[in-house]
């Protein structure tokens, strides 16, 4: 039996091995070539920001403040927390670096590692990376409908059918009150079935409690009011406008009037993105543990946090939990990049001419492989034949004194000898037919 390495991973983090950075790369690229087009324009943002950002921001009763975040306290005194979520912090660098007064909409990408307290399970890591979108500065209602249809597209364009896109409106501060009310009055009588921190919820925000993934509160939940069926005027035509136009792009959707999301500054459109095995069994709904892509509309949170009343809207999506879909359905990563030359070398004169040489075609944006730990020649051209190249440049010591070296054409086996100041324009010609 094998001894367990004393040093491994922290519980619900992992390496991003070669072999796994092809399927994250294949992904990325996808995705930025279709923000691209749309014209995003990539934003970065600290790792780490103030705690007080994401318990005002995200919001101090949601499970993702209260249970998830990896917080710490500086030398200083200062209280930082690892991002569990782009969106405040995109905010924050919007508001702190004068983007307002720039042309409206300010449309952004982010991509990188977020970090949440969870328990490790499949499809769920402390440490997980998101591809993330938001459109700052615009309240119309195409602009939800073009983030879902976005992330839509780049699922799509990575082979996964059949996706699943659940949709709601949760009004705004003029509708969402009497909601709240309603939804008060009717788990009053229910709360001794609710779950503990249902019954917290309930205190401090009840539309949390539609996000409770526990099986006895999702019974009492589908028997609540719903939201859509009480929103004011405003907030109607605004989820009309938005159904139009996916209509209009013949977009599939389900209508979920619990869908709710799990952070507080929301306002009007939500949703989420599954695949097409999101459903355990026939008929039962999709959970939200899921959910490939998620967001919505927060017109509030840029006022909240400081800055102009300025209207958005954004969505995230999980990069691991992507991964995990395309492997389920053998859809196979990105080929690693093979070299169409293998550079041999034996002996040190002929190691330091490498250098130069390899230094030569790095300039002409041609790639070629080596492997300057091995010394015997069939070593060499064994690693050549893997690397599937084309042709082999070997380099001897006689060579390196002639100044020449030996182009040998891997499939057969023919052989020239050439100057080696000529060499990357002979490679350029072969390469060139």
């Amino acid at each position: 039996m094998s001894k367990r390495p004393k040093f491994q991973s922290p519980t619900g983090m992992h390496d991003i091995l070669p072999e796994e950075q092809r399927y994250f790369k294949k992904v990325l690229d996808v995705c930025e070539n279709i923000v691209d087009y749309h014209s995003f324009q990539r934003i970065d943002t600290p790792i780490l920001e103030n705690t007080e950002l994401f318990s005002k921001g995200t919001g101090i009763s949601t499970d993702v403040v209260q249970k998830q975040m990896f917080s710490l306290r500086t030398k200083g005194g200062d209280s930082l927390t690892l991002r569990p979520e782009f969106t405040p912090g995109i905010i924050r660098a919007y508001i702190e670096n004068g983007m307002q007064i720039l042309p409206q909409p300010i449309k952004l990408y982010s991509y990188g590692p977020v970090f949440r307290y969870e328990h490790p399970q499949a499809g769920r890591y402390r440490q997980f990376h998101q591809f993330n979108l938001e459109v700052i500065g615009e309240e119309s209602p195409i602009i939800d409908a073009q983030i879902i249809q976005i992330f839509y597209n780049i699922l799509q364009e990575l082979k996964l059918k059949n996706l699943i896109v659940q949709i709601n409106s949760i009004g705004d501060s003029q509708c969402r009150p009497y909601y709240k009310k309603l939804l008060v009055s009717y788990f009053k009588s229910r709360e001794q079935s609710l779950c503990v921190d249902c019954r917290r919820r309930l205190r401090e925000n009840p539309l949390r409690v539609l996000d409770c993934k526990e099986e006895k509160c999702q019974r009492i939940v589908s028997q609540a009011p719903q939201l859509i069926d009480h929103l004011c005027e405003s907030c109607h035509r605004h989820f009309k406008g938005v159904l139009e136009f996916l209509d209009e792009i013949e977009l599939p959707y389900q209508l979920n009037p619990y869908l709710v999301r799990g952070l507080d500054y929301y306002t009007k459109t939500v949703f989420e993105i599954f695949g097409e095995n999101a459903t355990k069994t026939e008929g039962e709904e999709p959970s939200v543990g899921n959910a490939l892509v998620a967001g919505g509309r927060y017109d509030n949170l840029i006022k909240l946090l400081g800055g102009e009343d300025t209207k958005a809207t954004g969505a995230a999506m999980g990069m691991e939990r992507v991964i995990a879909a395309l492997k389920l359905k053998g859809i196979k990563s990105s080929k690693s990049a093979t070299s169409p030359i293998f550079l041999a070398q034996l002996g040190n004169l002929a190691k330091r001419k490498s250098l130069k040489l390899l230094e030569d075609f790095r300039k002409a944006k041609i790639q070629v492989a080596e492997s300057f730990g091995r010394d015997s020649l069939k070593a060499q051209l064994k690693m050549a034949d893997r690397v599937e190249a084309q042709y082999a440049l070997i380099l001897g010591q006689q060579e390196a004194l002639d100044g020449t070296i030996i182009i040998r054409d891997m499939k057969t086996g023919k052989q020239e000898t050439v100057k080696l100041e000529k060499t990357v324009k002979e490679m350029q010609r072969r390469l060139k037919k």
